[in-house]
């Protein structure tokens, strides 16, 4: 059962930290300082934030936690936004993004009546820190060395990337998928259950997670890793990208599905999106936003001694300029779930959309 809390400056997290010895916070300030800060902005969060420990993964005689925050409307038919952050644990920067947007929100509804209002029509979730064992230890994979975003039960329809579409070789080596058949790892067996509970019922709900590590450019990706054919609801995906960038014409992302890449096996959302479109009326739509980490090494080229320069900004300048630049974003599918009825196609616009997305995104395997 998760332990939950309504967070308020005065209590919840301080009491959290109180049963953790001197030493155990040391050790959290040096190899999980995102988790510090994470306690901190939940600490002194206003009481429309509700908080929970949703989860615990054991470590070295240590108890992380995998904290999750609601904010918004409480009623089950309005839409949602999922965000999360840190599956990789070596990809810092997801969760401090998520951080980053988190503590901008919280700072904004002590005064900002519009977005008081806006919150009043949406469900906000946030999970920052999905993967905090992997963070401690500064690695990709969880304690037990299975990749997170390739232990779903779902299986590539084409050859995949070698080693990097997921393998089950050994946990020694990347990519490792685990025995998902067996049951998912805990981390995402958290993150199926906050899904099942949060997304079904909804008419539209959105999730973005937050990675880096791919490419000189920040993409957008969705659905499928495992397969090359379009997506049962393309022509809604299609319809929030000419959203965003009729809004937003001057933008930097690259958005396109994962496909286009490479396939996976075991891919979180690809198993998500199945699952919860299969069961629900409404429109639910997962996207990924892949940092690229290539142009913060092109710029810094000795960042490639470090494990953690592959896919975090290490120049302090930089590392403010990433935090800030994918703000707007996450502001926008805040306000594009609270408006999806304004934008999501219907009727002779949806094969119009559809037709458009496959000619767009797939025309070189159909």
């Amino acid at each position: 059962m998760a332990e939950l809390r309504t967070l308020t400056p005065h209590a919840a997290i301080p009491a959290e930290q109180a049963t953790r010895d001197s030493s155990q916070r040391r050790l959290l300030r040096s190899f999980l300082p995102e988790m510090v800060q994470l306690e901190r902005i939940l600490a002194e969060a206003p009481e429309l934030v509700t908080a929970s420990v949703v989860g615990r993964i054991p470590l070295r005689g240590l108890s992380l936690p995998i904290y999750r925050a609601d904010i918004g409307s409480s009623s089950p038919d309005v839409p949602a936004v999922l965000l999360v952050g840190g599956v990789h644990g070596l990809e810092r920067i997801g969760s401090q993004v998520v951080m980053a947007w988190l503590e901008s929100v919280l700072a904004r509804t002590r005064w900002d009546e519009s977005l008081r209002q806006l919150l009043k029509k949406v469900r906000i979730t946030v999970l920052p820190i999905l993967n905090p064992g992997g963070m401690y230890l500064n690695q990709r994979s969880n304690p037990q060395g299975v990749d997170l975003m390739r232990n779903a039960p779902i299986t590539a329809q084409d050859r995949s990337a070698f080693m990097l579409g997921g393998q089950r070789l050994s946990s020694k080596l990347p990519w490792y998928t685990g025995d998902p058949e067996q049951g998912m790892e805990p981390e995402n067996q958290v993150l199926e259950s906050v899904i099942r509970e949060l997304l079904p019922g909804r008419p539209f709900s959105v999730a973005l997670d937050c990675h880096s590590g791919f490419g000189w450019q920040d993409q957008i990706w969705f659905p499928y890793a495992y397969r090359r054919r379009p997506m049962r609801r393309i022509e809604s995906m299609m319809a929030l990208k000419l959203t965003w960038e009729k809004a937003y014409p001057n933008h930097d992302y690259r958005f396109e599905p994962q496909s286009r890449h490479y396939l996976t096996h075991g891919d979180l959302w690809d198993y998500f999106y199945k699952e919860i479109n299969r069961e629900n009326s409404g429109v639910f739509l997962p996207l990924t936003l892949e940092m690229g980490s290539w142009r913060w090494i092109r710029k810094r080229p000795r960042q490639l001694l470090r494990l953690d320069g592959l896919f975090n900004p290490l120049a302090p300048h930089r590392h403010k300029r990433v935090l800030r630049s994918h703000l707007t974003w996450i502001d926008f599918l805040v306000n594009a779930a609270a408006s999806h009825e304004n934008w999501l196609p219907v009727g002779q616009e949806e094969s119009m959309l559809r037709e458009a997305a496959i000619m767009h995104w797939y025309r070189d395997s159909h």
